[in-house]
């Protein structure tokens, strides 16, 4: 199993980055796709999450400038981050997560930072 992530970047406050996170073997579009980031000092924390029937959720730092969406055919996640901001700068981890029998399979990607500063 792999998820990769692309698209971080250093982005000026205001800007947008699309982040990518490309997923193979696991069944995509059996799998609820989250974003998660980390800032240094701090715990990791859900950004969005998109179910396996693409119902969506946002941390609410993030509603109305974020947005997650999902191609099944592609088996990628994407999320659209738009008004960036300087509290934004973290690095940013694909979550790929599927209930099954006895508990879960739970896959993370190797992260992209995203820094926000002028």
């Amino acid at each position: 199993v792999q998820l990769v992530e692309s698209g971080g970047d250093l982005v000026q406050p205001g800007g947008s980055l699309r982040l990518s996170c490309a997923a193979s073997g696991i069944i995509f579009s059996a799998y609820h796709m989250g974003w998660y980031r980390q800032a240094p000092g701090n715990e990791r924390e859900l950004v969005a999450a998109i179910s396996s029937g693409s119902f969506t959720n946002y941390a609410d730092s993030v509603e109305g400038r974020f947005t997650i969406s999902r191609d099944n055919a592609k088996n990628t996640v994407y999320l659209q981050m738009n008004g960036l901001k300087p509290e934004d700068t973290a690095v940013y981890y694909c979550n790929a997560v599927r209930a099954v029998a006895g508990g879960s399979n739970n896959y993370w990607g190797q992260g992209t930072q995203v820094t926000v500063s002028s």
